[in-house]
């Protein structure tokens, strides 16, 4: 069973492999896209992210979730050396580039607390704008399977990854879909040095997270995803010559 929408001015697909799954889980899954839109949405004068921004709602009044990401971010900018910020130079916050990828994850969690029996689906994937979450098999009990699109050619696929079980999850940050969105907070600047970073690695939260921090960073990002475990990358620059991490060929279709 499988449903997509466009949420958060993206398309978000959810698929379970299931025979017991309903329309119910999957717009379970969809709705928490919603509510995390509504929370988070820099573009919607109404969510809290936006009031927060405005100076209309004080911490002491903000909700969990918000809380949790703005720990979070704290704890990527740390983790970073800076290049991960939240903070814009105008003094506001724009939480996208690690709410995308913590929703993602946590709407996995949700699909495995809502299947059958004790232990929940175990065989679904959830996409979000090209980031995934996977886990276990797709529905010929294989390991689902991932094309890394070529960033000067968005119809050809340089790359396919086999998204390890039980769970893995993956993301890229790049330019080449909605241009130089990526900053680099320590000079103000646009990142440019690259045009793709896709990070695999066990959930896509991590992924995520790393992708938009590392992305900063420009040619140095393959370095900083090599040093933390658990994650591979796969960069392309601007000439179109690529350099992968170490570990990164074990993901990738023979």
């Amino acid at each position: 069973m499988k449903e997509t929408r466009l949420l958060m001015g993206m398309p978000v697909s959810v698929e379970i492999v299931d025979a017991s799954a309903t329309s119910k889980e999957l717009a379970a899954v969809l709705d928490y896209f919603i509510g995390i839109d509504r929370t988070f949405s820099t573009y919607k004068p109404e969510s809290e992210i936006s009031r927060i921004n405005r100076g209309e709602l004080p911490e002491s009044d903000w909700s969990d979730d918000m809380r949790v990401i703005f720990m979070l971010a704290e704890e990527t900018k740390q983790r970073s050396l800076g290049f991960f910020d939240i903070r814009k130079p105008d003094g506001s916050y724009d939480p996208s580039g690690i709410v995308k990828g913590w929703a993602i994850y946590q709407a996995s969690k949700l699909l495995e607390r809502r299947g059958p029996g004790k232990r929940g689906f175990r065989d679904f994937y959830v996409d979000a704008g090209g980031d995934i979450q996977t886990s276990g098999h797709n529905a010929d009990g294989e390991s689902w399977r991932v094309g890394i699109k070529n960033p000067f050619n968005q119809n050809e696929i340089v790359k396919t990854v086999l998204m390890k079980t039980p769970s893995c999850g993956i993301a890229t940050s790049g330019t080449y879909i909605r241009g130089e969105h990526i900053y680099n907070p320590k000079t103000g600047l646009p990142a440019n040095e690259i045009v793709s970073l896709t990070v695999i690695g066990q959930n896509v939260y991590e992924a995520d997270r790393f992708a938009t921090a590392a992305f900063a960073m420009g040619k140095e990002s393959i370095r900083f995803i090599e040093a933390i475990p658990g994650l591979e990358g796969f960069m392309i620059v601007p000439d179109g010559a690529a350099v992968k991490t170490s570990g990164f060929d074990r993901y990738v279709l023979p």
